[in-house]
């Protein structure tokens, strides 16, 4: 059957969602997806889906509050802000689309990548490997990697 990419939806370490239509997504890469076996925060044995770093560009249009996420940060600020002040990404849901269902606004599937996570604070909300920026033409652009920082891959506009 086949699946279609419609959005992803990022989790925040405070409990807040964030989703974005694929056409509101520039660049994209997501490093070496691997399986594992795990268990997070005591809950049952799972299989887990960890990569090695994330980078992306969000359009403009992606600043905004869905109805369906839980978005207190964002409402405030809007999400690039709060995305730039707050780093805690923590994961990411895939969205898809499959078969019959490409016709339809229904997502019927999704996996699950989380990312690299290095707490920065006594509170363990903000992550060490996660950098952003907003150019001047208002994309946001966000990198997760242990490594390289946000302004080493993208250039600042």
């Amino acid at each position: 059957m086949k699946r279609e990419v419609t959005a992803l939806k990022f989790y925040f370490k405070n409990g807040e969602t964030w989703t974005i239509k694929k056409e509101f997504i520039g660049d994209l890469w997501v490093k070496q997806i691997s399986k594992s076996f795990g268990r997070i925060a005591g809950g049952e044995l799972q299989e887990i889906f960890p990569c090695e770093s994330l980078k992306i560009e969000i359009f403009p249009e992606a600043d905004n509050v869905n109805t369906d996420d839980i978005n207190l940060g964002g409402l405030e600020l809007g999400m690039f802000e709060r995305v730039t002040k707050h780093p805690d990404i923590e994961k990411m849901d895939i969205l898809y689309k499959e078969g019959d269902h490409l016709k339809s606004d229904v997502m019927v599937e999704s996996d699950c990548v989380y990312f690299p996570y290095d707490p920065m604070d006594p509170d363990g909300n903000d992550n060490a490997y996660q950098t952003g920026f907003i150019s001047t033409d208002n994309h946001l652009f966000i990198v997760i990697d242990p490594l390289k920082k946000a302004e080493d891959i993208y250039s600042v506009k």
